[in-house]
């Protein structure tokens, strides 16, 4: 099973792991991060998450062969913080999200996450989840999938393609991606198809709005905080800008000091930041890993510490 994972070594030394510390992988997929971090764990113990049960199985294989010193819950991340409580896991010392696709899940045509092959409109990262692409696109009123579309994929042409999705599924649903692909590329035209590639991010914000990305990533990243003992880490990896703009947004709340007393001379405790940004600028993948890894291209790299 080939995937490369993205910023492997900047993640890993970033993350300053400790031997005997304990460890969240947030987004284990086929556990390209996950396997170094075991490796440098002696008495330390890995806990990971994965919403998608062919990579757990995959992973859990290949860690078994690195240590024994890890659990893996098939929950989505946004559900950590109560998963752990359960394991009596409060405070960590590092935390790992790496929110791009895992290259087999993009490569399993069955999946339905690419535009370039043929397969049912599916995109569930969870295949237990009764809500598939296949749902959003037949069943989503023609307001709602512009709106998606505009906010999700930053698609200009948003109601046109809503619209045009609207008029076709009447006359009967649309049931691959390829079907979708050639609705897109009518209700735009054939030069500004070819031209600007609007597939991409229509494919971009349905998978978005099927697995509920944005708002899961929302409702963890304050979670991972509280969960960070002090000195200990968190490093994201974002692939387009409307996750970025969360993960920095976030970043900038917890590390700054409260407006309701910024200036007094005495800064009471419960209103100093929680974490400190380690990397102002992210960082990008170097020139040999982009030559390497062409899907590395648009990812970016942000990291933080409990203060």
């Amino acid at each position: 099973m080939l995937h490369y994972s993205v910023l492997l070594k900047e993640t890993i030394e970033n993350l300053n792991i400790k031997e005997d510390g304990v460890y969240i992988d947030a987004t284990m997929g086929y556990a390209g991060h996950s396997k170094e971090i075991l490796k440098k764990l002696k008495r330390g113990f890995l806990f990971a998450f994965d919403a998608d049960k062919q990579a757990i199985k995959y992973s859990d294989q290949a860690l078994s062969e690195i240590g024994g010193n890890y659990k893996i819950f098939h929950s989505n991340f946004k559900d950590m913080r109560k998963v752990l409580a359960k394991e009596n896991v409060d405070l960590v010392d590092g935390i790992i999200f790496d929110l791009g696709f895992s290259s087999p899940q993009i490569d399993q045509k069955e999946r339905g996450f690419s535009f370039m092959q043929d397969a049912p409109l599916d995109m569930r990262m969870d295949r237990d989840q009764p809500v598939s692409a296949y749902e959003v696109v037949n069943t989503y009123e023609e307001k709602e999938l512009a709106d998606i579309f505009l906010a999700f994929g930053e698609e200009k042409m948003a109601k046109i393609i809503a619209k045009t999705i609207k008029e076709q599924r009447t006359k009967q649903p649309i049931k691959t991606t390829l079907e979708l692909v050639e609705v897109i590329k009518q209700a735009v035209g054939a030069n500004y198809f070819f031209k600007n590639h609007p597939e991409r991010k229509i494919f971009q914000a349905i998978r978005i709005e099927v697995n509920k990305e944005l708002d899961a990533l929302e409702q963890v990243l304050p979670d991972a905080i509280a969960m960070l003992k002090k000195g200990g880490r968190i490093c994201v990896i974002t692939f387009h800008s409307l996750e970025d703009r969360i993960v920095k947004q976030i970043f900038k709340k917890y590390s700054e000091v409260d407006d309701l007393v910024k200036g007094l001379p005495q800064i009471p405790e419960e209103y100093k930041p929680l974490i400190k940004i380690v990397n102002k600028k992210p960082i990008l993948p170097s020139k040999i890993e982009l030559e390497e890894n062409s899907r590395s291209k648009s990812a970016k790299l942000r990291i933080i510490e409990r203060v």
